[in-house]
């Protein structure tokens, strides 16, 4: 689909005028994204081909409530649950609109002992990007107390929200899209937008992670095991890593 070809480029460049321009120009460009997304599906009445635009209105929504969230006075754990409480929703509202069921966008259990094999892998991811990019600490201490509501925080939001969004409604619309090449289309899209983190090489893991994810979820058919390797991958990255390493 040529259309979605060309909004991954609009949103690689409105990344990039986020990250090296300016914050502010970045939201506008965003906000013109969604407003553009939505006139497209509004405009050329073709529900089924058009699912996968409408999904990416999701990719555009996480950049406009991330960049214009007023979060400077709010310790950095709870700009988690600020910022995708409302893309959860958000999330929700698109699902329903595209009539996908929850078994269409990977809410199942799915076999439980290789979604928790799947979830381990975080463990080695965590401390692989943290190789890669050395975060400062979002917890001043060490222990189980200090480390069980940034890990609940972090799995339910990064892990939840962000799975479900990539790995269960776009990777589902850009499937009917592509086929099999629509893993490759939302991985290149995810991997986007970590450009913030100013490091080629994450672009890189991340895009491989997000492959490999991907796969998983077409293979077994749930997003438990992936939202769980990605909880765990953010809580060793941010929390235990940066304290045991640092």
């Amino acid at each position: 689909m040529l259309s979605a070809l060309i909004y991954l480029l609009l949103i690689t460049a409105a990344e990039l005028v986020t990250v090296v321009l300016h914050p502010l120009l970045g939201l506008g460009l965003y906000i013109c994204l969604l407003f553009g997304i939505i006139v497209q599906v509004a405009r050329t009445n073709r529900f089924h081909p058009d699912r996968l635009i409408l999904a990416l209105s999701l990719v555009a929504l996480i950049r406009i409530i991330s960049l214009a969230m007023p979060l400077g006075d709010i310790p950095q754990i709870w700009w988690y649950p600020v910022i995708y409480l409302p893309l959860l929703i958000g999330a929700v509202i698109v699902a329903r609109i595209l009539e996908y069921t929850f078994k269409d966008i990977g809410l199942s259990w799915g076999k439980i002992p290789v979604q928790i094999l799947i979830g381990l892998t975080g463990i080695g991811l965590g401390f692989a990007e943290y190789a890669i990019l050395k975060p400062d600490a979002i917890i001043d201490t060490l222990s189980w107390n200090s480390l069980i509501l940034p890990a609940t925080i972090l799995l339910l939001t990064t892990g939840f929200v962000e799975e479900l969004i990539f790995r269960g409604i776009l990777q589902k619309a850009a499937l009917e899209s592509f086929g099999s090449k629509g893993i490759i289309y939302i991985s290149l899209i995810f991997a986007v937008l970590h450009t913030g983190f100013l490091s080629i090489a994450d672009i890189v893991f991340v895009f491989g992670v997000a492959v490999f994810f991907g796969y998983l979820v077409k293979k077994t058919g749930s997003i438990l095991g992936v939202t769980l390797a990605h909880g765990i991958t953010n809580t060793i990255l941010f929390a235990v890593a940066p304290l045991l390493l640092g």
